[in-house]
């Protein structure tokens, strides 16, 4: 258990997640008071990687349900492995045979087999998903479900018992509760909106693009073989990108990508030539592509003035 916000912080720098105060404390607090968090932002700005970073600075074991249009309990909770328990009843032919061997009616048989359905339906033969795994852990654990916005209304319905209580309903066994409260951490690219219910049961933690500041004392940390000159050049770049009319701006992943594709190329400062060639790290689309151009030829501006790019002397 964690004793205050400052080791909060502590223990993510140490795993090189540099985490905000509002991060820091809203962290703090899902452990204290045992509620999961739901992080929403851009894709790309840290939400999932809060997640793994928390999990390796308290030495948890880290388990991931990654969300999907379709996904039902059978892939997010269990699953009766059918195959193993056919296995066993061939195993054990002759054991029923033995039982069965004096039933004077069809259904006496039928009560007696009704009798040994505890082997066959037992945690023996349970195929534990994400969520059933975190429930049942023997040692506490890190519970990300992620990108939930992916999955339908219906799922995220079926959440709310997990969430409120950690136990689970399973018909043949009855109702399973958590040995340890996971700690949850749901991260949403707010491709729909999330139910109230949902939200009423977490904490709320808004993830945005970070400042120029931030950004480049995360790329310092990240990528420390670039140039500092050249680092703070980059940053200055992509903060600037971000202020287009983009389809997808550059996240925090891309300019890391795009900073170690400058220490790969060997680079010393951000000559038009490398930066032309090297665009499609930080743009994924070809309309955002041709905005980066013009920007790159002083033909479009961001939304507000900033000072000379540090390339507009280079020939």
């Amino acid at each position: 258990m964690v004793s205050s916000i400052e080791e909060v912080q502590e223990r993510l720098a140490a795993q090189q997640y540099i985490a905000s105060d509002e991060i820091a404390t809203t962290v703090f607090l899902a452990e204290r008071l045992g509620k999961p968090v739901l992080i929403e932002g851009p894709a790309g700005v840290g939400k999932t990687e809060l997640a793994k970073a928390w999990a390796a600075a308290t030495g948890r074991p880290l388990i991931r349900l990654q969300c999907y249009e379709g996904l039902d309990e059978t892939k997010a909770l269990y699953e009766w492995e059918y195959a193993k328990q056919m296995l066993y009843t061939q195993l054990l032919r002759d054991k029923l045979n033995a039982v069965l061997a004096d039933a004077a009616t069809l259904r006496e048989a039928a009560d007696r087999i009704a009798q040994e359905e505890d082997v066959f339906f037992s945690l023996r033969f349970l195929l534990p998903r994400p969520l059933l795994k975190a429930i049942l852990s023997d040692e506490p654990v890190v519970l990300l479900i992620d990108e939930i916005d992916r999955a339908d209304a219906e799922f995220e319905a079926f959440l709310l018992e997990v969430l409120s209580d950690f136990q689970v309903s399973v018909p043949e066994l009855g109702t399973l509760r958590a040995k340890h409260i996971p700690t949850v951490f749901l991260t949403s690219n707010n491709t729909r909106e999330l139910s109230e219910a949902l939200k009423r049961r977490c904490l709320y933690l808004f993830i945005d693009y970070p400042s120029l500041e931030q950004e480049l004392a995360i790329v310092r940390l990240k990528v420390p073989e670039l140039a500092p000159q050249l680092a703070r050049q980059a940053v200055e770049l992509v903060q600037r990108l971000r202020r287009l009319d983009l389809k997808k701006q550059p996240s925090i992943s891309e300019t890391l990508d795009w900073a170690r594709a400058l220490v790969a190329l060997n680079a010393q400062h951000l000559d038009r030539k490398t930066l032309e060639s090297t665009l499609t790290v930080l743009l994924k689309h070809e309309a955002d592509l041709q905005r980066g151009r013009r920007l790159l030829n002083g033909g479009e501006e961001a939304r507000r003035p900033r000072r000379a790019p540090p390339w507009a002397s280079d020939s």
